[in-house]
């Protein structure tokens, strides 16, 4: 199964390269797949590269439920 991730781009560099937060963490990852991302645009991430842009209310609803269920598995 894969899994890919919701992150907000928060910075571009050079050579199809952003910075990317997903939940406090930075990471790099290539734009190579995507067009027209700018900063605090939400990209759909998976093995390091951006596979599509994704609305930020979408976005934002994914990541509450990640930490929820974060939350539970904790709590057991």
């Amino acid at each position: 199964m894969c899994l890919a991730i919701p992150a907000r781009v928060v910075k571009i560099m050079d050579d199809d390269v952003a910075i990317v937060d997903i939940g406090g963490v930075r990471k790099e990852i290539s734009l190579a797949l995507v067009e027209d991302v700018v900063v605090d645009d939400y990209v759909i991430t998976h093995v390091g590269y951006a596979l599509n842009k994704i609305d930020p209310a979408e976005a934002e609803k994914t990541l509450k439920l990640f930490a929820e269920m974060s939350e539970q598995v904790q709590a057991q």
